[in-house]
């Protein structure tokens, strides 16, 4: 089994991720690419000793992003990710989520 940090990369930090942690008791991370649901719900048991009650994973293309250099135009492209929503149940919280930052 991979250790929890090579599957949790880092807590997704926005304000739509702030406002489920404190309104829907869910948490947003950014995980390894070739992560699934049951390594990741393990990850997070094993890291935050919680019990998630589901798990949904998302994959965000990267976007493409265009500079102009004179006659030529750059086109460049940031890397794909995959992101996961952590449910939590009711009363549970990861406390010392943003420690490691």
């Amino acid at each position: 089994m991979k250790h929890p940090a090579q599957i949790l990369i880092r807590p997704v930090v926005s304000e739509k991720s702030y406002a489920t942690m404190t309104h829907g008791n869910r948490y947003i991370f950014q995980v390894a690419t070739a992560a699934n649901k049951i390594e990741i719900r393990q990850a997070v048991r094993e890291a935050f000793k919680v019990n998630p009650v589901a798990v949904n994973v998302i994959r965000v293309r990267g976007k493409t992003r265009t500079r102009s250099r004179g006659r030529r135009r750059i086109v460049g492209k940031s890397p794909d990710w995959k992101k996961a929503v952590v449910t939590l149940p009711a009363g549970e919280t990861i406390a010392n989520l943003f420690e490691g930052l």
